[in-house]
């Protein structure tokens, strides 16, 4: 089977951790193995996410004083790229991985005239009080909103419409080697007369790992995070999982934007566009959500 599994940058980094790079790389080092035996039996395309990640380097990028101006967005979206894309490679590797594995700087075309430009939504960086978070917008001109208990800047996040070097992951696929693909949702640019341009945002990865699923034809589409399962009224006495349901049983149910809301969205797209099957699951228990025995399994009918 061909399968694209989206890693979500909070499955790196969980809820009130530290951003240390030490963190991140022992949650990738005990997926590991699950992920592993993924790619030694199948086509595999890993979609990262990178919220904490890229929030921390812009954090770090306002506050150096020795820069003329802050590195964009698209540029560090790039940097978390190599960097995680790095991480992905040697813990596949470690775990006994034979087949090669290769991180593709990857572009995501987007449209100059979409409406998240206007509208910033998609989380990035760490949580914070409410009072620290509103001293940094007012301080760095951030765009802030509330994610669970804590508080935390959102930026803009267009819609993917074409991967760049989808052709090239195609050549590898075929080859028998594993594909870090579009980390962080891939960098944004738009088309101008003049080539490629990037722009200040951070795509959404899960609607790009279904766009990247749709257009190479995967079997399977796999969003991994740091929870078991889509959840009904989550966080409250009722919440509930959601195991095997179809799309007739998504009618009439919303989820947060913020979070949930883009996983059940991209698996509904993906689902839809393909008749494939899609899952979301913990990354904790990979192996079984791949499998179709945890997680949330989104089929036609």
């Amino acid at each position: 089977m061909r399968i694209v599994i989206a890693l979500g940058g909070n499955a790196l980094l969980r809820r009130g951790e530290k951003p240390d790079a030490a963190v991140q790389l022992a949650h990738l080092v005990a997926a590991a193995p699950a992920l592993a035996k993924v790619a030694a039996e199948h086509e595999l395309v890993l979609v990262h996410g990178n919220g904490p990640q890229v929030g921390l380097l812009a954090l770090e990028s306002i506050a150096d004083t020795t820069l003329s101006r802050s590195y964009p967005l698209g540029d560090l979206v790039a940097e978390t790229q190599g960097m995680i894309g790095y991480w992905l490679q040697q813990a596949l590797g470690n775990a006994g991985l034979a087949r090669p594995v290769v991180t593709l700087i990857t572009q995501t075309v987007v449209a100059a005239d979409d409406p998240g430009f206007d509208q910033p939504s998609k989380f990035i960086g760490s949580g914070y009080a409410e009072d620290k978070a509103h001293q940094l917008a007012k301080r760095n001109n951030w765009t802030i909103r509330r994610d669970g208990n804590s508080w935390r800047r959102v930026v803009p996040s267009p819609k993917p419409q074409r991967i760049v070097e989808l052709d090239t992951a195609e050549l590898l696929l075929r080859s028998q080697t594993t594909v870090v693909l579009a980390g962080g949702g891939g960098v944004p640019v738009i088309e101008g007369p003049d080539g490629l341009t990037g722009v200040e945002a951070v795509v959404d990865k899960d609607y790009v790992a279904a766009l990247v699923a749709t257009q190479l034809n995967a079997d399977r589409l796999v969003m991994l995070t740091d929870v078991p399962a889509v959840y009904l009224d989550y966080g409250t006495s009722t919440e509930r999982p959601l195991h095997d349901i179809t799309l007739a049983d998504l009618d009439e149910r919303t989820f947060p934007a913020g979070s949930m809301g883009p996983k059940v969205a991209a698996a509904r797209q993906f689902v839809t566009e393909t008749s494939g099957r899609a899952a979301i699951g913990s990354l904790d228990d990979a192996t079984a959500v791949v499998a179709g025995s945890a997680g949330t399994q989104l089929s036609l009918t």
